[in-house]
């Protein structure tokens, strides 16, 4: 038993079904990162989960058990309360309302994903379902959290993240009928990536799209750093090279170049000296924010200059934000940054899979 009472009423529409009048736009699907960018295709409005014509059977809402890094305790408390512990982490809560309901879904699909499987990989104890920490998703402690809203002043911003909850609640991404990896990050670089880039596994649901509201309104779509030649030979463990640093001695071949891209326009290889790295590794080894970057050098020094930031597989949350800002429901968000999925019901899901 495993889903909750919706009151005797059938469950309310997540995202979406409040647009009246959806934006024109273009298609979702991967583009080369030299085309042209587009916001998604309209339709009409899109409720997720299937239709209902007669009150929902009533489920208990399941509960999930979060183990806090920091106490060594596991704190228990609802899916919603999950749902609201995490978006009040993972998102700046000044975004759209939409945007919000987007990352409440995302989050939601997350948790329900593993609920569902029974998997509680990366959890160093026994007794919880997930950890709160980057390996899974960020959570802060539901108990109290209101409180600590209220007392840095913002109640309207609290109220904002409950409504973001409350509005898409219980609904989910689905493909082929399950929930699916709702994988997300901060910031593109116009283009969101293809899933094997990153994790190896071709998911069809994960494939790169065009991004390009997070270059207008992202903070730190852009972010330089500086370290001198030794400290990037060591931290890539490359032995020195008597060429310079640089991609423009005529004659000489570059002591770094690029050697591809991915369909995101990521550097998926590039060669330091005699060495091939991965633009995922060097981004690692180098703790970079984005494995987008061009560089610079200057007497000793080299600058890296990366372009976004997180690893670019599934929904862009500036890129989220921007089209909340332009009209665009949560499930226009979601259809856009999630190929080919759809929409379902936690409470029916899991109660299916423990029946």
């Amino acid at each position: 038993m495993l889903a909750w009472p919706r009151e005797g009423t059938p469950p309310q529409p997540a995202p979406a079904a409040e647009q009246t009048a959806p934006p024109a736009g273009s298609s979702t699907g991967g583009k080369a990162p030299q085309e042209a960018a587009a916001p998604p295709a309209a339709s009409a409005p899109d409720t997720p989960g299937p239709a209902v014509t007669q009150p929902a059977q009533v489920y208990p809402e399941p509960t999930v058990r979060v183990y806090l890094a920091e106490t060594g305790t596991i704190d228990t408390v609802t899916l919603e309360q999950y749902v609201t512990g995490v978006l009040a982490a993972e998102m700046p809560s000044d975004f759209g309302l939409e945007a919000l309901k987007a990352q409440a879904i995302a989050a939601r699909t997350y948790i329900v994903k593993r609920l569902a499987a029974g998997d509680a990989s990366g959890v160093p104890v026994s007794g919880a379902d997930v950890t709160d920490t980057v390996d899974h998703q960020v959570y802060h402690p539901f108990g109290g959290l209101k409180d600590k809203w209220a007392e840095l002043g913002k109640q309207e911003e609290w109220a904002k993240l409950e409504q973001a909850v409350r509005e898409s609640k219980d609904s989910i991404m689905t493909y082929k009928g399950q929930p699916i990896t709702a994988s997300f990050f901060s910031t593109s670089n116009g283009y969101t990536e293809n899933s094997e880039e990153v994790w190896q596994e071709a998911v069809p649901y994960l494939r790169s799209v065009a991004s390009p509201w997070d270059a207008k309104i992202a903070p730190g779509f852009q972010e330089s750093v500086t370290m001198t030649r030794v400290e990037f030979m060591n931290k890539l463990n490359v032995i020195p090279d008597p060429v310079p640093v640089s991609t423009n001695n005529a004659g000489v071949k570059p002591f770094i170049e690029v050697i591809s891209k991915t369909e995101g326009n990521r550097i998926k290889e590039i060669r330091v000296g005699s060495k091939i790295f991965s633009g995922q590794d060097i981004r690692e080894l180098l703790g970079l924010r984005s494995s987008e970057f061009k560089w610079s050098t200057k007497g000793n020094e080299i600058t890296i200059t990366t372009i976004g930031y997180g690893h670019g597989v599934g929904m862009s949350q500036w890129g989220a934000n921007g089209m909340a800002m332009e009209g665009y429901t949560a499930t226009e968000i979601l259809k856009h940054y999630y190929t080919g999925i759809s929409f379902g019901r936690a409470s029916e899901l899991l109660y299916k899979e423990k029946s």
